[in-house]
């Protein structure tokens, strides 16, 4: 199978089934079947089709005579975009070849449209330098969105959280990420991130270390093959997610909780910072996903780790006042992250709407297992305010017993008690993390 046909198939299930594109890009690699070349191709293609879908339907739909675009079968215009793609943002890609494959495509999985499929690909390319965007000055609204393919209602709301400027600075930097770089968080239980540079530099594979977070390094492209992963020497985290665990500054002999723990990542920090040594409970309300969570620990060789299964809105009463350090990593609309996880930028508001009542409902159930003198950290991967300042202020106005902690991350500014990464200014994901401490008369 070659990358293309592989594509198609993901992009296929991920627009039938709703699957997420890292996931399904992550069992298509596992089985083994592209070769290395064309494994890289292949995720290029998935992420880059999805990133860029409403642009490419933008484009494509004028190009398409007899049948109006949006009633052409799904396959047919996956393949479009498949194609489109290639012409309009992989250069190295021969336009000949883009056509050509697109055009075989058609002809193994619909055949009748074969000739049309052509006759619009052959137009694009003669045509593509002809392409006009919307005027961002008569409906910005609609110019990011058919210029960065991120849905109309997300620019609404970016728009009036930052501006158009900075909006635009924050989209081109997530197209300009997207898929380029992979962060890892080096295992310090078993190696410094030093010796593990080292590793890496022995056998030739270019990085380079994070510059906020001293436990990260990043790789370029797909890290799924790398052995000291297999090995448990590291594992994947985002720079501002690896900062998120800085910020709770779990120490060892303490008793940590992480309400919302998987897939992991965050309690597998925790334990690193504790050099595996006191207590450290990882709850989730998705009991089936927390296999992955033992898998993980077991493989990185913490044993201090539990898991439990539970709504982070549900009180256990055994925990009240027992936790030195809680970690709330909140469910959150995940606008932070539109660079590694592509069908986020096509989200309805409705779905984010309901998200502030959850997430409020969660910090007021968690703060009741702190301690006196204890420390809170709750974060996000979403820039959206409604979920991020105004959650946290909301939670101190109505908690006296509360005050904002001391936030410390050398090199990234922000208030003493919370801050916002974005990916034009820090290279992370976008990220929110922020630091309640409950005082010590309270």
């Amino acid at each position: 199978m070659t990358a293309r046909e592989a594509a198609y198939r993901s992009l296929i299930r991920i627009e039938k089934e709703g699957r997420y594109s890292n996931l399904e890009t992550d069992v298509t690699l596992r089985a083994g079947e592209l070769p290395e070349n064309e494994g890289r191709l292949y995720t290029r293609l998935v992420y880059g089709t999805i990133e860029r879908k409403l642009t490419l339907d933008y484009i494509l739909a004028p190009l398409c005579v007899g049948i109006p675009y949006p009633k052409l079968d799904l396959e047919v215009r996956v393949i479009l975009r498949l194609s489109a793609y290639q012409l309009l943002y992989a250069d190295r890609i021969p336009s000949s070849a883009a056509v050509n494959e697109g055009v075989n495509l058609c002809k193994r999985y619909r055949k009748s449209a074969a000739s049309m499929v052509n006759a619009v690909l052959r137009r694009l390319c003669r045509e593509k330098e002809q392409i006009v965007f919307p005027e961002p000055e008569a409906d910005p609204v609609l110019y990011l969105s058919t210029f960065y393919s991120v849905s109309p209602e997300l620019c609404r709301l970016f728009l009036s959280d930052m501006g158009f400027a900075e909006c635009v600075r924050m989209l081109e930097a997530v197209n300009a990420q997207a898929g380029v770089f992979t962060t890892l968080r080096v295992n310090t239980l078993k190696l410094s991130r030093e010796e593990f540079c080292k590793r890496l530099e022995e056998r030739g594979i270019p990085f380079e270390k994070t510059v906020l977070s001293p436990t990260g390094v990043r790789l370029k492209g797909n890290v799924t093959r790398l052995e000291e992963l297999k090995e448990g020497l590291c594992f994947v985290q985002d720079e501002a997610s690896q900062l998120a665990v800085e910020a709770l500054e779990a120490q060892s002999g303490q008793t940590v909780l992480d309400i919302c723990s998987c897939p992991g990542g965050k309690s597998f920090g925790a334990a690193i910072s504790m050099e595996n040594w006191g207590e450290l409970r990882s709850f989730d309300l998705h009991g089936n996903k927390l296999s992955l969570v033992r898998e993980g620990a077991e493989r990185l060789g913490i044993s201090i780790l539990q898991t439990e299964e539970a709504d982070g809105r549900v009180f256990l009463p055994q925990w009240e006042e027992k936790a030195d350090r809680i970690l709330c990593d909140l469910p959150c609309s995940g606008l932070g992250v539109l660079s590694k996880k592509p069908e986020l930028r096509y989200k309805k508001e409705e779905e984010i709407s309901k998200l502030p009542g959850i997430q409020r409902a969660i910090l007021e159930n968690a703060c009741r297992y702190l301690k006196k003198g204890g420390r809170m950290v709750f974060s996000t991967c979403t820039v959206l305010k409604r979920e991020n300042e105004a959650l946290f202020e909301g939670f101190l106005r109505d908690h006296p017993d509360f005050e904002g902690g001391e936030l410390h991350l050398p090199g990234v500014p922000g208030t003493p008690a919370f801050v916002t990464l974005y990916p034009h200014i820090h290279r992370t994901d976008g990220f929110f993390i922020s630091v309640l401490k409950k005082k010590e008369n309270a």
